[in-house]
């Protein structure tokens, strides 16, 4: 196994496309994906959460996967979702593996809570199965503790964690015990719009988040990201003032807004993504007409 890194740039999280009759639109998939790498995204991060991966068969998820690897042709890491039931997450980095894929993100078991020991079983069954580094997703049914991260580090396949439970003092604590490892250990700010709660994570030595903005607008987190590396506070309050800020009031009005709305923005924009898979719901009218405006408050702002 080669330690996974990434280039500089935004990490970019594509949509899963359907068509008309709700079948992965693997030809708009890959465009997407392709129009994307050009505009300099740090990886890839296909089929996960904003690619719908919860609605996803294992059939598609390999489509999906195939289409973002042939795409990307090499240019920047693919790292590809994982997780649900136990069986599924391992035929999903099976085929991941399969289709030149350059990572895991695991994602939490199905359903069911298990004790932090299960937990961690869970993983060590899903590391076992594949040679591709996987970085852990802290999140729901999938929460780790500090004994766990120390005890999982041990395992060379483990390169990172993203933290999407937003415990900073927590992650903070993941951070310090993989700083007594001598290899690098990857960290990620995976709350929803990261780009919000970014100077946060970076103050304790975070400096890698999620952008599911950079699908439909990547000039606006493109423009936010390089201000948050080169500490241009005025850039990053004024997108998060004109732009992020009411992004998040119009998500947080309905559940899986943080999917809905990407796919949304693409729509806008002209792009045959099709419609979110339920259950999750696709934006109103009058919702759209605010997003759009949100959209182009957040251009504005950039082009000024």
């Amino acid at each position: 196994m080669t330690e996974l890194s990434f280039p500089d740039g935004v990490l970019f999280f594509p949509v899963t496309a359907f068509d008309a009759d709700g079948r992965v639109n693997r030809d708009v998939t890959a465009g997407h994906i392709a129009e994307r790498v050009e505009q300099g995204p740090g990886g890839v991060f296909a089929a996960c959460g904003t690619g719908e991966f919860h609605a996803l068969a294992a059939d598609e998820h390999a489509e999906v996967v195939r289409a973002a690897v042939e795409a990307t042709a090499g240019r920047v890491p693919v790292i590809a979702g994982a997780g649900g039931p136990l069986g599924h997450a391992i035929a999903c980095v099976r085929a991941a593996e399969q289709a030149g894929a350059d990572g895991i993100l695991l994602l939490p078991p199905y359903l069911v809570e298990g004790p932090t020991a299960g937990v961690v079983a869970y993983i060590e069954a899903v590391l076992a199965a594949t040679r591709l580094p996987v970085i852990l997703y802290h999140r729901g049914a999938g929460r780790l503790t500090t004994a766990a991260v120390e005890r999982l580090l041990a395992n060379p396949r483990v390169a990172g964690i993203k933290d999407g439970v937003g415990d900073i003092a927590l992650a903070q604590q993941f951070v310090r015990v993989a700083a007594g490892l001598d290899r690098t250990t990857l960290f990620f700010n995976g709350l929803l719009t990261a780009e919000a709660s970014q100077a946060a994570y970076r103050a304790i030595g975070v400096p890698l988040y999620s952008s599911a903005v950079f699908a439909m607008a990547p000039e606006i987190a493109t423009t936010f990201y390089r201000a948050s590396i080169g500490d241009d506070l005025d850039t990053q309050h004024r997108l998060l003032d004109g732009f992020y800020r009411p992004l998040v009031a119009l998500r947080d009005e309905t559940p899986g807004f943080a999917v809905s709305l990407i796919k949304a923005g693409l729509r806008l924009g002209g792009d045959h993504v099709g419609s979110v898979r339920p259950p999750l719901v696709d934006p109103s009218t009058a919702q759209l007409d605010r997003l759009a405006a949100i959209l182009d408050a957040g251009r504005a702002l950039v082009a000024a």
